[in-house]
């Protein structure tokens, strides 16, 4: 069972930035594409980006498209999610995710859940 640990999360003025980094405990998650997707407060959680394999491809929710930078480091097996321009409403708990495919991830088809980091955006 492969494990997911997401830091970075924590408070931050809106206008701000935050990078939030996905560590994976096993080298195998470069066979793995890997993605991002919140949980804000009373909302139902939703797809943020996704990242390939190779890095080749990302994919992003509409709202974060030019805001949200995502990459990956398969040296050290870590994801990473640059977020900019943050406004209060990305709000959330931001959870790292893989699976075998971008457009799987994207439509929820997850293999591995991390636990979840905190973000709040204040006004």
């Amino acid at each position: 069972q492969m494990q997911l640990v997401e830091s970075g999360g924590g408070l931050v003025q809106a206008g701000g930035s935050l990078r939030l980094s996905c560590a994976s405990s096993e080298r195998s998650s470069s066979g793995y594409s890997m993605g991002w997707f919140r949980q804000g407060p009373g909302k139902e959680r939703e797809f943020v980006a996704a990242i390939s394999r190779d890095s080749a491809r990302t994919d992003y929710a509409d709202s974060e498209q030019g805001r949200f930078i995502i990459s990956r480091d398969k040296d050290t097996n870590t994801v990473y999610l640059q977020m900019n321009s943050l406004k209060p409403e990305d709000t959330a708990v931001y959870y790292c995710a893989a699976g075998w495919e971008i457009w799987a991830i994207r439509t929820g088809r997850v293999l591995y859940w991390g636990q979840g980091t905190q973000v709040t955006v204040s006004a």
